[in-house]
């Protein structure tokens, strides 16, 4: 009996057949190398030559007498399997989308290059934001690398996003809100679903947040991230209930992505406690930061302006903005409207931060 690399062997002393990868002889023993097909269990065991020669090889006849639809289907199910490991754009083949060069930069020239995905994209209105995400969900789940993913917008997007992820990429999601609670009362309606978008302010409430603690993620995609803000006062710092929103969906997923187009209000304390939702620490200190940006050498976001963005033959996407300042007189009537409008902004705007603390 002639056994070498790659036959497939049989025997009582294997819980399952064998493929062999080496054979060895050593005096009265055989050294056999190699791994069961099933489990895929290394073997590497000594046999006396008695026990070997009694190893049976397995043959496979070839047969053609199945059906050849099937057959087909079944081949291409495996192609498209084995697909990502030789399209490295396999997404953009399989979806209705033609991305522009900055989000195919995004998506393929960052985000995907990350071992693990912790990152802002944080380009101005109107850049495709929703198709860069799109395009990260098709390609980790085309890779395997996620199976439960959790889109968290404001409430007014759910419908929106859930619409373009079917219409653009095949992708179906379930919207969760206080209907989906009350209609699977005493479950965790988290777990009941792969593929989530929920509004931001309702995920944010105690109890609901509660729930939502308990539940892994293989991906979190955040839209108008900046929402989930936090502020230093001294040594002292306030966490919005978005902000702690924020943290149990970092600790709680593998790959996590922010999208938003004001990522910075002018305060950088609390832009650094933002990205500390990215990466805990990863900035200790906001000169840290400011630094890394000065250097262009910051490996959790890419931002683009409206200015930068570009087609395929170099053309601008948008028409140049021209700002000029223009002198007008007002009536009393009207500074005195401006004034009082602007006294209301101001008054508004401290009444929210006090309610935030």
């Amino acid at each position: 009996m002639k056994i070498k690399s790659g036959t497939i062997v049989e025997s009582p002393l294997f819980p399952e057949p064998v493929k062999v990868e080496k054979v060895e002889e050593i005096g009265d023993y055989v050294r056999i190398v190699g791994a069961t097909i099933n489990s895929n269990k290394h073997i590497d065991t000594i046999l006396p030559k008695d026990d070997f020669s009694k190893l049976r090889v397995l043959t496979y006849d070839t047969d053609f007498t199945a059906n050849a639809e099937n057959v087909f289907l079944a081949l291409e199910a495996y192609r498209f399997r084995l697909a990502s490991l030789f399209d490295p754009i396999l997404a953009m083949n399989v979806s209705r989308v033609d991305p522009l060069p900055h989000q195919i930069e995004a998506v393929y020239g960052y985000i995907l290059k990350l071992p693990r995905i912790r990152f802002l994209i944080a380009d101005d209105p109107g850049a495709g934001k929703t198709i860069m995400a799109g395009l990260v969900i098709k390609e980790l789940k085309l890779r395997g690398l996620a199976r439960r993913i959790l889109i968290v917008v404001p409430g007014h997007l759910k419908d929106q996003w859930r619409r373009e992820l079917k219409e653009r990429f095949s992708e179906n999601f379930v919207i969760v809100d206080r209907h989906t609670m009350n209609a699977h009362f005493g479950e965790n309606v988290w777990e009941r679903e792969n593929q989530v978008i929920t509004s931001m302010d309702f995920a944010k409430q105690e109890h609901i947040l509660s729930t939502l603690s308990n539940v892994q993620w293989d991906l979190v995609i955040v839209d108008e991230a900046h929402k989930m803000a936090a502020y230093r006062y001294g040594y002292r710092i306030n966490k919005t209930a978005r902000y702690r929103l924020g943290e149990v969906l970092s600790r709680n997923t593998e790959h996590l992505l922010f999208l938003t187009a004001t990522p910075h209000k002018g305060d950088p304390e609390n832009f650094r406690l933002f990205l500390d939702l990215l990466e805990p620490g990863f900035f200790a200190t906001h000169d840290m930061l400011m630094e890394s940006i000065k250097k262009k050498e910051n490996p959790l976001f890419i931002r683009r302006l409206k200015e930068d963005l570009r087609d395929f033959e170099g053309r601008p996407l948008f028409l140049p903005r021209h700002v000029y300042t223009i002198k007008f007189n007002i009536t009393d009537e009207e500074k005195e409207l401006y004034n009082e409008l602007s006294k209301y902004v101001i008054t508004q705007e401290c009444v929210n931060l006090v309610r935030k603390a």
